[in-house]
């Protein structure tokens, strides 16, 4: 695990399972029908319940598929975190497809949505870095400025990455290192 102090909180990188991360809130890289599917998706729906794909039905329901660089919050059900907030970030066309601002926005309208919720922690997965195929080393900066930007704003008192496995976690950390020098906790 590394971790940044700023003023407004604290951002953290760490190898391990989203599902049981203790945030108030895990970030669900979802897809547009948010019935879950393969990957974070697949597993925050076996970790939550039945309960969950219940509950992303209904919000289907009322407001149809959700589009890309938005987000949604349903409770937790069976994990740790007391919400889950799932966001659709961009399938990867080759960046001329408004991808950067999409990714953007689904970092910034999961923060924004946890602090209307009076959420303070928020973990969030490596947003449309899987199957969407988002290239990494775009990717990074962008989450990580988003993730900033959220505690600049004082939306969480905590903002966190949780990746999988060590290669995931080494390359993130080098690219918040690169972004904000030194972690502050080991």
């Amino acid at each position: 695990m590394a971790i940044w102090k700023f003023p407004q909180g604290s951002l953290e990188v760490f190898e391990g399972d989203l599902t049981r991360s203790t945030a108030d809130a895990i970030v669900n890289a979802a897809n547009s029908g948010l019935l879950g599917g393969g990957g974070v998706d697949g597993a925050i729906h076996r970790a939550a319940g039945p309960e969950l794909l219940s509950a992303c039905r209904d919000v289907v329901a009322q407001i149809g598929s959700l589009p890309p660089g938005l987000a949604v919050i349903t409770p937790g059900f069976r994990l740790s975190a007391r919400h889950v907030i799932h966001t659709v970030g961009p399938v990867w066309r080759g960046g001329s497809q408004g991808e950067e601002r999409l990714l953007r926005s689904a970092y910034a309208q999961s923060l924004d949505l946890a602090s209307r919720h009076g959420l303070t922690s928020i973990a969030f997965p490596a947003i449309s870095c899987g199957a969407y195929g988002y290239p990494l080393e775009l990717a990074a900066p962008i989450a990580l400025d988003e993730l900033r930007a959220g505690l600049a704003q004082g939306l969480v008192r905590c903002a966190a990455l949780c990746l999988r496995g060590e290669r995931a976690f080494t390359f993130w950390r080098g690219r918040a290192e690169a972004l904000f020098g030194p972690p502050q906790v080991p």
